[in-house]
């Protein structure tokens, strides 16, 4: 069985008929057309299959050569909140697993949701569809796709619906996602891991109860998150860190500045007069945390704040949070496989 993809963006194309934004005017050296998918060698017609938290159906093609292919519907609207999910939740029963899935970039967390259920798995090929001028460049669209181990398929292509060969062994994947305030750090963390089947974010912020802006974040942070997270609030990282790397989690840490800020009152050191161990108590508990994150097995990204490109600090606490945030970040650095520096939104890897 083959799949001819006609055209492969969202909606009216990319670049939309008559708009003018620059992610349109990037796109138009190589125009995608609206989504359109021909299927040759089908031994019947295609049946609808549940794919997504909100009853959305896919449809499932059997090839004549016994190949499976699921094509997800686009997504009903952007930023749905998280619902019931189908499949082993108590929804709908999920298809069997497929050969090639074609999902769309706008629900990209259906990846992680298909996979967590066992339709997608490790030697299912993913294709990446539904680019829009809501994605800045084509460019980026292709690094997203392989964040999720997908293709960003081109108008015009044809693909045989054949599974992928047996797939390496995984390795350890820490990466390190540092950048000032509204930068897009913990998007961009987020976004990488939509993909995974099972996530556990631990949040190392302090209770929202009493603080209304950093109760409109958590709540913004909450709501872009794939309902099957699990969210582990705690101090204790690394033993956080531990325990997933036992159950063979992937780990989203936000973030090592609010775990740090945390530690340091925990070691007195907020005091004008801290105790004579406060930096040596605190010198341990960065010790625990790096020597967890250098032994975790699995994908674990962190986000982080660059806070030495700014003012210099007007407090003597000021100035040693910059200072021990700056160590511990170094620290965290020298043992991820990536670094990523965000800024205004767009995300670079630093060497």
């Amino acid at each position: 069985m083959r799949i001819h993809f006609s055209g492969t963006a969202a909606g009216e194309g990319w670049p939309a008929p008559d708009c003018r934004c620059a992610s349109c005017r990037r796109a138009s050296d190589a125009p995608r057309g609206p989504l359109g998918i021909r299927i040759e060698g089908a031994a019947a017609g295609a049946v609808p299959a549940p794919i997504g938290e909100h009853g959305e159906q896919g449809e499932l093609t059997i090839g004549d050569d016994g190949s499976r292919l699921l094509v997800c519907s686009p997504p009903a609207r952007a930023g749905a909140p998280a619902g019931t999910p189908s499949g082993t939740d108590g929804g709908p029963e999920a298809p069997a697993r497929v050969d090639v899935a074609v999902v769309h970039a706008a629900a990209a967390e259906r990846i992680g949701d298909l996979r967590r259920r066992g339709v997608v798995g490790a030697r299912t090929r993913l294709l990446l569809v539904g680019g829009d001028h809501r994605v800045h460049s084509p460019a980026e669209l292709e690094r997203r796709a392989a964040l999720w181990g997908a293709d960003a398929v081109r108008d015009g292509e044809d693909v045989a619906v054949a599974p992928l060969p047996a797939p390496a062994a995984p390795a350890a994947r820490r990466v390190l996602v540092t950048g000032g305030a509204r930068s897009g750090k913990s998007t961009e963390a987020e976004r990488r891991m939509l993909a995974e089947p099972e996530v556990v974010y631990v949040a190392t912020g302090p209770s929202p109860e009493g603080d209304g802006s950093w109760a409109e974040r958590v709540a913004a942070h909450r709501s872009r998150r794939p309902h099957w997270w699990r969210t582990e609030e705690t101090s204790d990282t690394a033993a956080a860190l531990d325990k997933a790397a036992e159950t063979g989690d992937a780990v989203l840490f936000d973030c090592a500045g609010t775990w740090l800020a945390g530690a340091m009152e925990a070691c007195g050191m907020w005091s004008d007069s801290p105790p004579a161990d406060a930096g040596e108590r605190l010198e341990r508990r960065i010790e625990e945390l790096a020597a967890a994150w250098r032994r975790f097995p699995g994908h674990l990204v962190a986000v982080t704040n660059e806070v030495g490109m700014g003012v210099v600090p007007a407090t003597r606490s000021g100035g040693l949070f910059r200072d021990m945030l700056g160590r511990l970040n170094q620290r965290l650095a020298q043992e991820s496989e990536e670094v990523l520096l965000a800024v205004a939104g767009r995300v670079t890897e630093l060497p």
